[in-house]
């Protein structure tokens, strides 16, 4: 990263990282990136004496925006829901209406993979209007830069045709890109992936008219 990002730039992403996830979570970290802004999750530091839940709330105390994906709050083989993403979604909204005024100014983006299926198991966010991206990784990106166009009110953010077909183009060459670093696609991991976002967003701005 060529810089540390402030506040107003930080968005904590709050998804799931298993291989389903990967085609929709490139999405968004595209999106997030060529739209100006910089994503924080608890995989950016890898600390073994460092308990996770304190690297989820520096993460969350240092973003003024959260997207939150509730897609895997289905029950498991045995049973039992996976509750780590509506629980980060709390303290979020924790944050947000107990904290100070900095912490005040936040705004979310919660998503899910079906219409009202969040709502099915945590009614406190009925009213709140999750966006549905049907496991469609266009869906999220879309609905990820439309929030952060309303959300920042910031002109620079590129409409909707730009990023198609710069996303595009991303992972046309994303291959490439892997094998050079010694991955298959499949198999990059996410730290590498952030660099390799990174470089790419920065050579298509560099040549963006």
């Amino acid at each position: 990263m060529t810089k540390q990002p402030g506040y107003h730039d930080s968005v904590f992403l709050n998804c799931p990282f298993d291989d389903e996830y990967k085609p929709i979570l490139r999405a968004i970290l595209y999106t997030v990136y060529r739209c100006g802004f910089f994503p924080k999750t608890a995989l950016d530091e890898d600390d073994g004496t460092d308990y996770r839940l304190n690297k989820i709330i520096r993460k969350i105390s240092d973003c003024k925006y959260g997207i939150h994906d509730l897609s895997r709050i289905e029950v498991n083989i045995n049973g039992y829901p996976r509750f780590n993403m509506p629980f980060e979604l709390g303290i979020f909204f924790g944050a947000k209406h107990l904290g100070n005024t900095k912490q005040r100014a936040k705004n979310a983006l919660v998503l899910e993979p079906a219409k009202y299926a969040a709502q099915q198991l945590i009614s406190d966010l009925n009213g709140i209007d999750p966006q549905a991206h049907n496991n469609n990784p266009e869906n999220a990106m879309r609905q990820v830069r439309n929030w952060l166009r309303t959300a920042s009110g910031r002109t620079t953010i590129p409409g909707p045709e730009i990023l198609n077909r710069q996303y595009h183009e991303f992972n046309k060459g994303l291959p490439a890109v892997a094998h050079a670093l010694g991955f298959r696609v499949d198999e990059i991991n996410y730290t590498d992936l952030v660099n390799v976002i990174e470089d790419v967003v920065s050579e298509q701005l560099n040549r963006t008219p």
